[in-house]
């Protein structure tokens, strides 16, 4: 992973970096946001760092010119000021997310690996809008009606919980809801549970304040109080601990939370939507999830199917993954060969979506023209389609093609170790059209 990091404070500059690069993370810094445009004009990174208020050009400018005429590259920013107005106007403009100083180094860690390894659905899609209100959902009678399901949805406050395998684009459903709703102009807050540390998780959706433990040194606003206008994307709920349930639970149901170390009820009117691939039906006959929180959760629900249920939306996917790997890499891949797709749709995809994505990427690097053919796509034979099961009629034409064949066509010979009459066998290759 390749992190630029904008600070004008020295000391912290240096002492990030150092952490950093001990992590393995390779760092380049600079001291100023004009020096930061300056590297994010001419390099690549994966991931920007950025200090809010600089001299000359702060954070939030270079974030600003980043969203709309720089390089897509996702931003963190860091401030020594823990107002909710800042974070709120650095997520409005783009901003992945937003740290307090002093903070942990090892959370900064964290975050970084989880904004560069969220190989999000709802990226892979973006280039197949063609306009700010529609997204690529799919074609099949599946998604024609989740699309369908979407437009009721979004009409409404109540909690959503949506269900499918990994990487099937629970996300990019929880995204659209929010983008058909009348809280589209406020923030969507996504807070991926399964990736952050127990130890973290409640700071980080419920906030602290100053001095609330030690290291506490600045007030911090959780993910609740940030996206209380707009809608809170709960990812991976399963995961979440017993303890922490009965917490969310509290925040879900009374619509308020109170800060770590804080006695202030703080009124939150987030928009609640969970998402998960486990089965919490199931959890909770077992126990391992609380029945009224699950609920709380579960007023409206969404399944979203796997893609090998759903192949026939594999061609459009396809071009929508192609459009973004294009700008990505740089590359005119445009098309793939009908043995290409073909490949591909022999495929069963486990890894869903985001495995397609991983696929192509991989045969664009190694194709050597404008088109993916079918040798370019290395595909795990393990996940291939099992081929339909035989029937005994071609069970029974291969058995006398091979008798002929070991044979040399003397078809009494073939008759006999077939165990059937040489008159049999003429009326059976009689019917194959052969005389």
């Amino acid at each position: 992973m390749k992190v630029l990091l904008v600070d004008d404070d020295a000391s912290n500059r240096e002492s990030i970096a150092r952490y950093l690069s001990r992590s393995g993370i390779e760092v380049t810094t600079a001291e100023n946001g004009r020096s930061g445009l300056r590297l994010l004009e001419s390099e690549v990174f994966d991931v920007a760092v950025m200090d809010l208020r600089m001299p000359e050009m702060d954070g939030l400018e270079l974030l600003e010119w980043l969203s709309t005429r720089g390089p897509r590259v996702p931003a963190v920013m860091i401030s020594a000021y823990g107002e909710v107005r800042d974070a709120v106007a650095a997520m409005k403009l783009g901003a992945e997310d937003y740290l307090v100083k002093p903070f942990d180094p090892e959370e900064l860690v964290i975050r970084l690996r989880r904004i560069a390894e969220a190989r999000t659905v709802a990226d892979i899609v973006e280039s197949s809008r063609s306009s700010p209100e529609s997204v690529f959902l799919g074609t099949s009678e599946q998604m024609r009606k989740i699309d369908a399901d979407i437009n009721r949805i979004a009409q409404t406050v109540s909690n959503v919980l949506i269900t499918g395998e990994s990487g099937t684009g629970k996300e990019v459903i929880a995204r659209e809801i929010h983008a058909r709703s009348n809280r589209s102009g406020e923030l969507f807050v996504p807070v991926n549970l399964g990736g952050i540390p127990e130890t973290l998780l409640e700071s980080e959706l419920f906030g602290y304040e100053k001095g609330a433990f030690t290291g506490a040194d600045a007030r911090k606003i959780g993910m609740f109080e940030l996206a209380s206008k707009g809608t809170l994307f709960l990812d991976e709920i399963g995961e979440i601990s017993p303890v922490l349930q009965v917490k969310l639970l509290r925040a879900v149901q009374d619509r308020a939370i109170r800060r770590l170390g804080g006695t202030q009820q703080i009124p939150v009117g987030a928009r609640i939507i969970a998402a998960t691939n486990r089965d919490l039906a199931a959890e909770v006959d077992s126990g391992g999830f609380r029945e009224d929180l699950y609920y709380r959760l579960n007023v409206l629900a969404v399944h979203v199917p796997p893609l090998s249920a759903r192949l026939e939306d594999l061609p459009q996917l396809c071009g929508v993954v192609l459009a973004k790997l294009a700008r990505k890499l740089g590359r005119t891949v445009s098309r793939i060969s009908a043995d290409g797709l073909r490949k591909l749709q022999n495929y069963s995809f486990p890894g869903n979506v985001r495995e397609l994505e991983n696929i192509l990427e991989r045969a664009v690097i190694f194709s050597d023209g404008e088109t993916i053919r079918d040798a370019d796509l290395l595909i795990p034979q393990s996940g291939a389609v099992p081929p339909p099961p035989r029937t005994l009629e071609a069970i029974e034409r291969e058995a006398i093609f091979n008798a002929l064949s070991r044979w040399d066509g003397n078809r009494t010979r073939a008759a006999e170790e077939l165990g059937i009459s040489r008159r049999t066998l003429l009326y059976k290759l009689k019917s194959y059209g052969v005389h």
